[in-house]
């Protein structure tokens, strides 16, 4: 038995916790068989900089009403609601610090500004890159899924810079279900991850939220949340080389 967070084993009778995620209706369930060491587990001493803040929210989301010219927009929209592309974004404050952190909560506005500059998703400054350019990430080890993973894979999660593994790893619960190091050669901004609407009689009601390409039709139906890069040219890389050659 490996433990997801040092990667070392873990022997018998040392202390072990196995890892769970949050039910949408509350509570916790187990995932995949996966263990931690009990002391590699941290207490969060540090937000990261996409998760949000309690300040960050409305008392009442503005309205959603259909565009004149079709699609959605909002009662009362201001410049500010939509990107360079047209695509509208959930509206937020932007006052981190403020209130109260929500961990399991990204700010669609920081979590934009690290995937389109290619920013630290823990502490805000520039991602790694090798010599050759390739962008470190902390992906959720999904190498089962298919041949050649993670090459193809779209995610809606920044980059990271080595310093900010090690907290990452030891204090994200996310992580511990099991992640990986990737160095990536090329990415692109492809898409949004979103609430998506449909017209009817008593204006747009919500579907489903997912993944929504730029060239999608739909993408004039949707609230944006996160932006989406595609990931291609992948490597899986060790965690502790690619802290050890920053140290």
């Amino acid at each position: 038995m490996i433990c997801t967070i040092c990667w070392q084993p873990i022997r018998n009778g040392e202390p072990r916790k196995r890892v769970t995620r949050s039910r949408p209706s509350g509570g916790m369930v187990p995932v995949t068989p996966a263990y931690t060491h009990k002391l590699c587990r941290q207490k969060p001493d540090r937000v990261p900089y996409i998760a949000a803040w309690s300040s960050e929210r409305f008392a009442a989301e503005p309205p959603v009403v259909q565009g004149l010219l079709g699609g959605i927009r909002y009662e009362g929209e201001m410049p500010a609601d939509r990107d360079g592309r047209g695509v509208l974004w959930l509206r937020r404050p932007d006052t981190p610090g403020k209130g109260r952190p929500r961990y399991v909560d990204v700010h669609p506005g920081r979590q934009r500004r690290c995937m389109a500059d290619l920013l630290c998703q823990v502490c805000g400054g520039p991602a790694d890159q090798d010599d050759d350019g390739r962008v470190l990430r902390l992906i959720e080890d999904a190498r089962a899924d298919w041949e050649g993973w993670p090459n193809d894979l779209v995610t809606t999660h920044p980059p990271i810079c080595p310093p900010c593994v090690a907290t990452a790893r030891a204090q994200c619960p996310h992580t511990w279900q099991g992640s990986v190091a990737v160095r990536v050669g090329r990415s692109e901004v492809c898409g949004v991850w979103g609430r998506r609407y449909t017209a009817s009689r008593l204006g747009p009601l919500p579907v489903e939220s997912g993944v929504v390409p730029f060239k999608s039709p739909l993408l004039g139906w949707t609230v944006a949340a996160q932006l989406v890069r595609a990931l291609n040219d992948c490597s899986i890389v060790s965690l502790d080389e690619a802290v050890a050659a920053h140290a």
